[in-house]
């Protein structure tokens, strides 16, 4: 196993990190959330060699070709590893399936579903870590390399809504109605996650990203329990082990507790949502960590002028202090690679004329 302990070789010469760390740059690192994703056509066409998205992600040939794609092509300040937030479920036995319209998964029953998980390692996630090392091994040395998760609460609701949910009514309901039953359910997504993080820091990771994408639906006493909480668990664990590693919470639709999120929740960055005004951003969670965020993936897709003022008030409000660019969410897979090659000229271009 790779020390990580100390200092990443290398690290002092990535942005990625340097803004990580606090420092303010000129031109601000970046990267963007599904990278590497159906609007490339040389993903689509690495895609349709395997015969699945688990059996993709889980071939260290194919999927490290996909990490390395997008930072071909554009220059990004990172690469992510391609994996996906709901290999932790596949890895706990849980059956998992990727169709057209999204994840379907066989729901976890209340009460007795959380007794049939796997317990005791990932055994089943060791060709990420293969897929990290050959990444690592790629990349050139100014360019980051980023693990990920997603956080417990964002997992354990497709684990219970069995997919994509509207109302989020069964988790909601199971956390209201027997908050120690599923807050087992949750405690075993928070000891599988930090092994599993820390095997992809393990395997060459420079930095972490926890993904909640549904912190925002929870009341405030639920977001503390459910969101906070966990990352708490999380991040304190992941410090611990590694402690040069940063660590990016997204809360996303968390709002007005993002505050509370970079206060409690031991996270070394945030990253923002499209809807977070500039002025909150910068003044209530600037001033605590780095900032990661946040062009709207809508302007992305629609590119020109518009995709332009929005980069340079982003980077108005942001760029004087600790800043990664990114979006308030993913790629679109309707997005025109030509749009990313824009982005990345605006952003290598000084304030002042971008």
């Amino acid at each position: 196993m790779e020390d990580r302990t100390g200092p990443p070789a290398g690290g002092q010469r990535k942005p990625l990190l340097r803004a990580l760390a606090g420092e303010t740059l000129a031109r601000p690192p970046w990267w963007l959330m599904r990278q590497a994703g159906r609007y490339l056509p040389e993903y689509r066409a690495l895609r349709a060699r395997a015969p699945g998205f688990i059996e993709f992600c889980l071939s260290p040939e194919l999927a490290s070709e996909a990490t390395l794609q997008p930072v071909r092509r554009f220059g990004m300040d990172a690469a992510i590893v391609f994996a996906d937030i709901l290999l932790v479920p596949y890895a706990l036995g849980q059956k998992v399936e990727f169709g057209e319209d999204g994840p379907i998964l066989e729901p976890i029953a209340e009460g007795s579903g959380v007794g049939g998980l796997r317990r005791g390692g990932l055994p089943g996630l060791d060709p990420i870590y293969d897929t990290l090392r050959r990444c690592r091994a790629e990349l050139p040395s100014e360019t980051a390399l980023i693990g990920f998760a997603g956080s417990p609460w964002t997992v354990a609701t497709y684990m219970v809504e069995g997919g994509a949910s509207r109302d989020f009514r069964q988790v909601k309901a199971w956390a209201y109605r027997d908050p120690e039953g599923f807050g087992a359910l949750i405690e075993l997504i928070v000891d599988a996650t930090i092994d599993y993080l820390s095997g992809q820091i393990s395997a060459g990771a420079d930095a972490i990203q926890l993904f909640d994408s549904w912190a925002g639906i929870l009341s405030e006493a639920g977001f503390e329990r459910w969101v906070i909480e966990p990352t708490r668990r999380i991040t304190a664990l992941l410090n611990e082990r590694f402690p040069t590693v940063p660590v990016i919470g997204f809360p996303r639709g968390a709002g007005v507790l993002y505050e509370r999120y970079v206060v409690a929740s031991g996270v070394g960055a945030v990253s923002i949502d499209t809807a977070v005004p500039a002025a909150f951003a910068r003044e209530r969670l600037q001033a605590r960590v780095a900032v990661q965020g946040n062009l709207d993936p809508i302007a992305l897709l629609v590119g020109g002028p518009a995709m332009r003022e929005e980069v340079r008030a982003i980077r108005g409000a942001l760029g004087a202090g600790p800043f990664v660019f990114n979006l308030g969410h993913g790629v679109l897979p309707q997005t025109p690679p030509e749009h990313v090659a824009a982005l990345a000229r605006l952003l290598a271009e000084p304030l002042e004329s971008a």
